[in-house]
């Protein structure tokens, strides 16, 4: 095992899969930018590149790109508002609000130092978990997803911060959106209103885009001037991202805890990205002394999620490589890229290949300790497009958000639900909602009704008494009961 860990080592920095590495972290880095692409999109973009390569070489290629994906979609979210990626979307909450503090600098150097160390904590627990990776996979069906998602969904009473109701309302609207589409267990169409398209429900991509970038440009080209406010006359600096990173390493504990839950929540197929970030964001906040300040620039809420987004790389793996099951939308096409290059991923490949399976553990890592670094020294300098005006902003960020919500399934519908979902995202932000929280009852909806479905079916209604699923449901009782006693705790202590 020692002899295979070193062997895949050595083959990182062999001529030319090292330098075809970091052409695709470059190749990375800049579709997570652009709003609305994110891993899948990459890996689709880059696929058809690789005929011809050698199995390392393309490997290092695609997961060199895929790697650092959620590493630029940080820069976005916390600049503009705009999330790069879906697993970008709760570092806006309060990246942004550190942005419009003249604090971009600093927000970015936490993002992309949280995103680095989380990367490596991933692939090494990918490393790790290797000799054991059969019995942890089979651990786990489709009732312990339905408490994963419901776990998820608990967090809606302290992922919002303020009024707790209005958070559960926010949350209740997500999950109602998520009946749009066909039944899953009896493929009945429901709220489609005779509309082919809605056959899917409501698409990811331009509902976070209308929701959060088109809303947030909205409301700039209402207030007019620039994103951050006009007494802030600072530009960023190197040492502000610097002091950025430095704050990662003193909440060190928080870094470790949130990657190690990307890294699961990555191994389980299905749950991906999007799921990691929201839990990490929630367990951010709740163990946080100062959970009021969550959603108003809190460092903790940049370090949670962005150090989970990147772990999870290495969970989502687990699965891919040790059963062919692939742990995201991403590791779907990586799993054909394998097939394409005559790899058989399985046991058979553990087996046979185990220096290919710990050379890309150490891909992963590698990618992302240098995509942390690199854009560290230039983050200093996209942090100043925060300063720009917003008559010249507006537009450009509408275009490139137009753009990404087309590519969602190059279908006119996806422009309008970009547009719904902007003036739904802009009456929030007046009323004091939290789009977070409709966002993750959107994203966990889905996910929770299949499961259920599934167990019902197999298990009946006793699919619950279950070792894991009951301990995944005392979690959930302490998740949403512990925020409500926090705050009426709290409203005694003041005084009459």
């Amino acid at each position: 095992m020692i002899e295979a860990a070193f062997s895949g080592f050595i083959q990182v920095f062999a001529f030319p899969g090292f330098f075809v590495m970091l052409l695709g972290m470059v190749i990375g880095l800049s579709i997570g930018i652009i709003p609305g692409l994110g891993g899948q999109v990459t890996l689709a973009l880059l696929l058809p590149t690789i005929y011809g390569m050698d199995p390392p070489t393309a490997l290092a290629f695609l997961l060199g790109a895929h790697a650092v994906v959620p590493t630029g979609g940080s820069i976005t979210a916390i600049l503009f508002n705009v999330p790069g990626t879906g697993q970008n979307v709760t570092t806006t909450l309060d990246g942004f609000p550190m942005t419009k503090q003249g604090k971009g600098g600093k927000a970015l150097g936490a993002a992309l130092g949280a995103s680095a160390i989380g990367g490596v904590i991933g692939a090494v627990f990918l490393m790790a978990i290797i000799p054991v990776m059969r019995p942890l996979a089979f651990a786990l069906s489709a009732p312990e997803f339905f408490m994963l998602a419901l776990l998820g969904i608990s967090f809606i009473s302290s992922i919002g911060g303020g009024d707790i109701l209005k958070n559960f309302i926010a949350g209740g609207l997500g999950l109602m959106i998520t009946f749009i589409g066909l039944d899953s267990g009896t493929g009945v169409p429901r709220y489609t209103f005779g509309q082919l398209y809605l056959w899917e429900g409501i698409k990811l991509i331009p509902a976070v885009i209308g929701l959060f970038a088109f809303a947030e440009m909205l409301a700039l080209g209402v207030k007019g001037g620039s994103l951050v406010e006009a007494q802030v006359e600072r530009m960023p600096r190197l040492k502000d991202v610097i002091s950025g990173v430095g704050d990662v390493f003193r909440n060190f504990w928080l870094t470790i805890q949130t990657a190690l839950m990307g890294t699961l929540i990555g191994a389980v197929p299905g749950m991906g990205g999007d799921v990691a970030n929201v839990f990490c964001y929630g367990y951010a906040s709740q163990r946080s002394k100062h959970p009021e300040t969550f959603g108003q620039g809190n460092i903790e809420g940049i370090i949670g999620p962005e150090a989970a987004n990147n772990a999870k790389e290495g969970g989502s793996l687990i699965p891919t490589l040790g059963f062919a099951v692939p742990g995201s939308a991403a590791m779907a096409i990586l799993l054909g890229a394998f097939y394409m290059l005559g790899l058989q991923p399985g046991p058979v490949m553990l087996k046979d290949n185990l220096d290919l399976v710990f050379f890309l553990a150490w891909i992963v890592a590698i990618a992302n300790l240098i995509g942390g670094v690199i854009t560290v020294f230039f983050s200093s300098w996209l942090a100043r497009a925060s300063y720009i005006r917003g008559s010249l902003l507006v537009p450009l960020i509408m275009v490139l958000g137009m753009l990404g919500a087309f590519s969602a399934t190059s279908h006119i519908g996806d422009l309008i639900v970009a547009f719904v979902f902007a003036l739904l995202g802009y009456g929030m932000m007046h009323f004091g909602y939290s789009r977070v929280t409709l966002l993750l009852g959107l994203v966990l909806g889905q996910v929770a009704e299949k499961n259920l479905t599934i167990s019902l079916n197999a298990y009946g209604y006793s699919f619950w008494i279950r070792p894991i699923s009951l301990v995944l449901l005392a979690i959930i009782i302490a998740g949403i009961a512990i925020p409500i006693l926090r705050k009426f705790y709290r409203k005694g202590d003041q005084p009459a």
